[in-house]
């Protein structure tokens, strides 16, 4: 379907957009079948497909304009700000909220930071939706402290406007340069996490945790890696870079222990928290860098599930997990570069399985998971 945003060449981030959607899928598949053909899986299984619109549970505004007309949206290459608060991929409830934040940012006179001039308070605008009640958390990231005391006389009637925003942040990032956040969060509400359910598994959302932005693709990603999980059945695995125990809470009912290791101390106590509430005790997190844990081990369990950043395993710790040689591992990847170049260390594994899921429609981004089993 027609952007206007792509179409008059202000967001071109769905590159793929003019292409119909059953193609892109087609050119996705080919391209990388192309990318694994010299480690072709056993089994290729067919797609997992998004949405083709409002398939996004997040949003991340840059606020630019002037004090008297914030814009919420993208600077373009001519540095001009660009609103996308209507981005078709955005749920309806999601471009409410945006639409009306920019107004009320503007009558509560909290100016947008200049990065040219370095000078005004409010950076970007993050929001998160909860698909399975529509709640919100919305975090303001401010260039200092300054700006709190506005929100905080505002909050009341933006609450009473949407009383789904549950969780109220600000954030401040008090360094000239495009980061995105900084270390200190302020909680403004009581309330300080979201929860989301895929498949009956509740998963907590807390402003510094990673969280996947495709709900219906995650939930069947998280099914799925549960299902390859139970056809292992194996007495005992890993999950590394856990996060908030997405992988590790599905899997948990297929094994008889579950350790889940995220270097990110507030995913981690989002993943106790679910698993206290589901009632699993066999369950183990711990805040730990996943390369220096496995790095420390001397044997690996049957089953190791591996969902690394971007960047992928690296030699290190791709190496290390071959030399501890579990039977099987789940890799899930972000990447498939890097996927494929690890692949290449893990050359004692057969690749069994593969699956893609399109958790970025109209880009090309794959979510990409395979199944291995050692060879030798």
């Amino acid at each position: 379907m027609r952007c206007k945003f792509f179409d008059q060449h202000t967001c071109r981030s769905c590159s793929l957009r003019e292409i119909p959607y059953t193609e892109q899928i087609a050119q996705k598949d080919e391209a990388l079948k192309a990318l694994f053909e010299q480690r072709m899986p056993q089994q290729w299984l067919s797609p997992v497909l998004s949405d083709e619109i409002a398939c996004r549970n997040k949003a991340k505004m840059v606020v630019m304009g002037a004090a008297h007309a914030p814009v919420l949206g993208i600077e373009m290459a001519n540095g001009e700000p660009a609103s996308l608060t209507n981005c078709s991929l955005y749920t309806d409830d999601m471009t409410v909220l945006l639409d009306y934040l920019r107004d009320w940012i503007r009558t509560s006179g909290i100016p947008p930071y200049n990065k040219t001039k370095k000078k005004g308070e409010l950076k970007y605008i993050l929001l998160t939706r909860a698909e399975i009640n529509g709640e919100f958390m919305l975090r303001f990231v401010a260039r200092s402290h300054d700006a709190i005391a506005r929100i905080e006389a505002n909050l009341p009637r933006l609450q009473q406007a949407f009383p789904k925003l549950r969780v109220v942040t600000v954030n401040i990032q008090p360094v000239h340069m495009a980061r995105l956040e900084g270390e200190e969060e302020i909680f403004l509400t009581k309330e300080q996490h979201l929860v989301e359910r895929f498949n009956n598994v509740p998963l907590v959302i807390r402003p510094k945790s990673f969280f996947q932005t495709n709900p219906k693709v995650a939930a069947q990603l998280y099914a799925t890696a549960r299902d390859w999980v139970k056809e292992i059945a194996p007495t005992r695995m890993w999950d590394l870079f856990c996060g908030v125990g997405g992988f590790a809470l599905h899997c948990a009912s297929a094994t008889n222990a579950v350790t889940g290791i995220e270097i990110e101390p507030e995913a981690i106590a989002s993943a106790k928290r679910s698993a206290d509430e589901m009632g699993i005790t066999n369950l183990d997190f711990d805040a730990l860098d996943s390369t220096k844990f496995s790095l420390g081990q001397d044997s690996a369990p049957e089953l190791v599930l591996v969902n690394p950043p971007r960047r992928g395993l690296g030699k290190e710790l791709a190496a290390q997990l071959s030399e501890l040689a579990p039977k099987h591992m789940i890799y899930s990847s972000c990447n498939p570069d890097t996927l494929r170049t690890d692949l290449d260390v893990l050359q004692n594994y057969v690749v069994q399985r593969l699956q893609w899921f399109d958790m970025f429609p109209h880009t090309d981004h794959a979510e990409v998971m395979v199944l291995l089993k050692r060879s030798a």
